[in-house]
């Protein structure tokens, strides 16, 4: 198989420094693969009268049926198994699934229910009932604790949308933070919607300042479909995140924006909406795991992409549009990090 990941430049250089290190050191763990994947409606057909899954319902315009949404998964299992060449990542952070039974029947696929994946997920109070959830390799590590952070607007308190998940997980004696975000999405335009987003960063920065307040080595990654880039308000500002910021955190995902690489194409351009944000104590860890500023990478394969006809840039192949099945694995790119 031919794995296409694009990284920024000079990744191929540092990473095998930091190989060259970390198999020189005491530590013999196996690098851990972080992986974040918006799955693009991920819904079973069983209706659930607590919140609005009409549209994806045997009987709806959509036409959601059991065959349909067994191919959903399969094509799934098949991106999160090629993503890694040598196993299967070992933490995965997914959103847009209706419940934790989706994300279950995902991790029980034939080729990802080899490994022992457990699932940690919360509801969230969004209309449409969908969620972000987090799964990680349980021979590999352990939970500690894990919470729903949840927000509203004062501005427009009828709206609620997805929690931000927070996971405290242990590998040997590494403590890792994990933040699974989908903040509120551009509908209505950027700059009408971009205020429940600022709301968003206000609570993620808020608690990854608690945990860094308590520990400033923390090892923090807070990963995510944030329906911003890597340049707005919310991450320069609120998050302060850009590459040598020097506020404890990095975007590294920043680059790829800068070269006008992204996850998601919208109108024939490619936009960096899922990213990686890393705290210091993980980007200069002297020990147990660490990452690098060339560490993150966009997974990207032919088989994955819709071509028009028109020879037009290519696009995720999505499994609908609008109404349109199309059968497509998600109109999201899945996101790539690597712990040494």
């Amino acid at each position: 198989m031919n794995f296409k990941i694009v990284f920024h430049p000079l990744a191929a250089i540092v990473l095998t420094a930091i190989l060259f290190v970390s198999c020189s050191s005491s530590d013999s763990r196996k690098p851990i693969e972080v992986v974040f994947y918006n799955v693009e409606n991920l819904f079973d057909t069983v209706e659930d009268t607590a919140i609005w899954d009409d549209e994806f319902l045997p009987d709806s315009a959509k036409d959601w049926t059991t065959e349909r949404y067994n191919k959903k998964l399969v094509d799934l299992a098949k991106v999160l198994t090629a993503i890694s060449e040598d196993d299967l990542p070992e933490v995965i952070g997914v959103c847009e699934v209706e419940n934790r039974q989706v994300v279950e029947d995902l991790f029980k696929t034939d080729s990802l229910g080899k490994t022992k994946f457990k699932v940690i997920h919360e509801d969230s109070p969004d209309k449409r009932g969908i969620d972000v959830a987090l799964a990680y390799n349980s021979e590999v590590l352990s939970e500690v604790y894990h919470e729903k952070i949840r927000y509203s607007f004062a501005f427009e308190p009828e709206t609620t949308t997805r929690d931000i998940l927070y996971a405290k997980l242990l590998s040997g004696t590494d403590t890792l933070h994990f933040f699974v975000n989908h903040w509120p999405s551009r509908r209505g335009g950027q700059e009408a919607s971009e205020p429940k987003r600022l709301m968003a960063a206000t609570m993620l920065r808020t608690k990854m300042d608690s945990i860094l307040l308590k520990d400033k080595d923390a090892k923090i990654i807070a990963m995510g479909d944030f329906n911003d880039y890597p340049n707005n308000k919310s991450m320069t500002e609120i998050m302060n995140c850009e590459p040598d910021a020097n506020q404890r955190l990095t975007n590294l995902t920043y680059n790829f924006h800068e070269s006008g690489l992204g996850t998601y194409n919208y109108r024939g351009e490619w936009g960096m909406l899922d990213q990686f944000i890393v705290s210091d104590g993980l980007l200069f860890s002297a020990e147990g795991f660490a990452t690098s500023d060339s560490s993150a990478a966009i997974f990207k394969e032919d088989w994955m992409l819709y071509f028009p006809e028109d020879g037009k840039e290519p696009s995720p192949s999505k499994t609908y549009g609008g109404p349109n099945y199309y059968g497509g694995y998600s109109d999201h790119l899945p996101i790539r990090l690597t712990l040494y």
